[in-house]
């Protein structure tokens, strides 16, 4: 696996958990299901962890990174070669380890350490990229930095635009330039200066280009905390997701979904006003925007606050629509039930047709996932405002949705679908 596939399966699973460590702690009456979710989550990220820790003799020493080409140096220590090369062009003449003053500069292949490390990655499924493959160079790096500078001084647009795709294509191409941010405090602020003066759209190329650079470079755990707290990042992204183009928009979400995974910065993103144009985004956009802005939503919406945030920008309408058009029906679901957790949402849903819409889905080919979140959000629904029942005692006689369900769904879903009936019976039996 990649290591970009990597990182956003570990955030897709983190989201998933913070769904379901969500159901339970909110949800007295949470399910074995949901716990055994949340187990599996958990025991997925471990396995993620373990696959991607090699032994820590396979570790550079100078870059805490898996070794592609190491070298013994003369004082018997092993390195990988660009990092240890870098040390010696800098003028030292000791051994990083030991101290000890180098007789020469020499650096030997270690052909039996790269061919354990190649076992080892091969053992676990991971490759090994050519020892010249995925390594920044010294003179590289130069170039990189340069290509920061010309964004930060006073070159012409285009020559901006140029640097600024050169970025975003390196930051794609080379994962290990990701962590180049971590290591230079003014590199990001190097990179969004050309939006920090006068209108942030007012280039609109420049703008996705260094947009979707930090929806890169933020894939980089160590990253999340210092883009996030750099104070220009998310009014820029926040700004980007109001007035870029849709390509832009989306990488603005796509970067503010990422850098939420870290708690600390739903707030940050939170109190930026991130909540109103992803729920614009949500309404507007096109497919891939739209699960952007999703994906956004429910990870912000794992702190309360940001919830009801989302209903106040008018979240539940945005998705009601969507789902009745059956446009993105189990990413919504996941958010609605998410949102339907106090009374002004469970409001908007009866004035919006909520029981109806989510009966028909469950009765329609649809996953167990989502019948799930439908009949759960029917539950909620149905106790909070009682009136529902008869609603749904009326579609009950006919068809029977709900019964069925009690027979044939998941764990919880049959759970909740057997209190409702239970419900119906105790308030209808005798009609």
């Amino acid at each position: 696996m990649a290591e970009s596939s990597r990182r956003l399966a570990a955030d897709e699973l983190k989201r998933e958990l913070q769904i379901r460590v969500n159901c339970i702690v909110e949800d007295a009456d949470y399910s074995i299901e949901d716990t055994d979710e949340a187990m599996h989550c958990l025991s997925a990220l471990k396995d993620l962890k373990l696959r991607r820790t090699p032994p820590p003799e396979y570790l550079c020493p100078l870059s805490h990174q898996l070794m592609k080409d190491p070298v013994v140096l003369a004082s018997g220590r092993t390195y990988d070669r660009p990092f240890i090369e870098k040390w010696l062009n800098e003028g030292n003449r000791t051994c990083p380890e030991t101290k000890e003053v180098l007789p020469n500069s020499d650096l030997i292949p270690n052909l039996l350490m790269r061919k354990l490390i190649s076992l080892w990655c091969n053992d676990h499924g991971i490759e090994l990229p050519d020892k010249d493959h995925g390594v920044f160079p010294e003179s590289d790096r130069h170039h990189f930095n340069s290509l920061l500078e010309i964004l930060s001084s006073n070159h012409d647009v285009p020559e901006k635009i140029k640097a600024a795709k050169l970025v975003r294509i390196l930051t794609k191409r080379f994962p290990p330039l990701w962590a180049f941010f971590e290591g230079d405090s003014v590199a990001v602020t190097k990179l969004l200066d050309p939006l920090m003066s006068g209108n942030v759209n007012d280039h609109p190329k420049l703008q996705e280009e260094l947009i979707t650079t930090v929806m890169n470079i933020s894939l980089h755990d160590p990253n999340k905390k210092l883009v996030a707290t750099n104070p220009v990042v998310i009014p820029l992204l926040v700004e980007s997701l109001k007035f870029g183009t849709l390509e832009t928009r989306s990488n603005s979400a796509a970067a503010l979904c990422t850098l939420s995974s870290l708690e600390s910065n739903k707030f940050i993103i939170m109190k930026a006003g991130a909540l109103e144009p992803l729920v614009k985004l949500l309404d507007e956009g096109p497919l891939l925007a739209m699960k952007d802005a999703a994906a956004a939503i429910v990870s912000l919406g794992v702190v309360k606050e940001n919830r009801s945030i989302a209903v106040f920008e008018g979240a539940v309408k945005v998705i009601m629509k969507k789902i009745t058009d059956r446009i993105l029906v189990d990413e919504l679901l996941v958010l609605l039930a998410m949102l339907s957790s106090y009374d002004k949402p469970i409001e908007q849903m009866v004035k919006l047709d909520a029981v109806s819409c989510l009966l028909s889905i469950i009765k329609e080919d649809t996953s167990d996932k989502s019948k799930e979140h439908c009949i759960a959000i029917l539950h909620t629904l149905c106790y909070n405002d009682r009136t529902r029942f008869q609603e749904m005692w009326r579609d009950e006689s006919v068809n029977g949705t709900i019964a069925n369900l009690a027979l044939n769904g998941t764990t919880r879903a049959k759970r909740k679908a057997k209190e409702i009936v239970e419900q119906i019976d105790k308030c209808f039996s005798g009609s």
